[in-house]
């Protein structure tokens, strides 16, 4: 039997020799791939033949990727993992060489891929590509108008210690504006990062979460968080969640964002946490992409 983490190899292999015309055979004929953070808005592809037209496009054929340092994530549903690595990369056209993070949430059955949702670091791409000016025009010619939020869901999770309650009250903290008391999620000593951000610092304490939450008790921002799905790992103490977050920001630009964060819970504690966050877009909406990207040298 072909299992999920065997064709995720398959996958990184293939990408790693560039035999982009080949990948497509690694999905299912009514396959769907979306892009949650695909700028400017997210992406989805639908069909096996819609991937291979992506595979063989000229953008994929404009980079040389290999991947490392990947950690697999076997969930208890046996048909789904959750893989996190690092591209090293060159954008073949420039030159220019980068570093990457990656998270994709695979469903595999009978040896196929019958759904993925991929999120890559699209400014490091676009930065490398020397493309960051596109990239920026396409989020200003982008309109975006939400629909309102539903009511929040009753939580059907352990309200206390469990990995899923935990990682509830973070993001429903954060809605609410509690700031204060987020950094008691968190164990004494954690470690905790964002991938996408770049010059985001490891915060490695509950003084170094004060710190970075303080700074939400300060932005004008309204935000509500919806959508949540988790995956629990096989390892009981990791979960692995996706949500996105809605709101608006001080000048009233309006925002829907995903969101993928993994943790590792320990006696009700995050000991360890990976926030994958869609700071592009969010940074859009603030009129500040121009601060981020100037955090890579763009």
């Amino acid at each position: 039997m072909t299992t999920p983490r065997v064709v995720f190899d398959r996958l990184g292999e293939g990408i790693a020799e560039a035999r982009w015309g080949e990948l497509s055979a690694l999905y299912a004929e009514d396959t769907v791939v979306e892009l949650p953070h695909q700028p400017p808005v997210p992406g989805r592809i639908e069909g096996r033949a819609a991937v291979h037209e992506r595979f063989t496009s000229p953008l994929a054929a404009s980079l040389r990727l290999r991947r490392h340092d990947t950690v697999v994530h076997e969930t208890t549903d046996p048909e789904v993992i959750v893989a996190e690595y690092a591209y090293s990369g060159e954008a073949l056209k420039t030159g220019n060489t980068f570093e990457s993070a990656n998270i994709q949430v695979l469903r595999v059955r009978d040896g196929l891929i019958t759904h993925s949702r991929d999120y890559h670091d699209y400014l490091k791409l676009a930065v490398a590509q020397e493309t960051f000016a596109v990239l920026k025009a396409g989020f200003a010619d982008t309109k975006r108008e939400l629909a309102p939020l539903p009511p929040r869901p009753a939580s059907t999770a352990d309200p206390g210690s469990s990995p899923r309650g935990v990682f509830e009250r973070l993001v429903h903290g954060v809605s609410d504006g509690r700031w204060a008391e987020l950094p008691d999620l968190y164990a004494p000593e954690t470690h905790v990062t964002h991938p996408f951000l770049p010059g985001a610092p490891v915060l490695r304490s509950r003084d170094d979460l004060r710190e970075h939450f303080s700074v939400g008790a300060t932005m004008e921002i309204d935000i509500e968080a919806r959508d949540l799905v988790t995956y629990q790992s096989t390892d009981p103490e990791v979960i692995i969640g996706e949500f996105t977050y809605q709101g608006s920001t001080g000048i009233g630009s309006p925002f829907r964002v995903a969101n993928i964060f993994v943790l590792r819970v320990r006696n009700g504690l995050i000991v360890e946490s990976r926030d994958y966050g869609d700071h592009l877009a969010l940074a859009a909406a603030a009129d500040r992409l121009d601060e981020l990207a100037a955090r890579l040298g763009a």
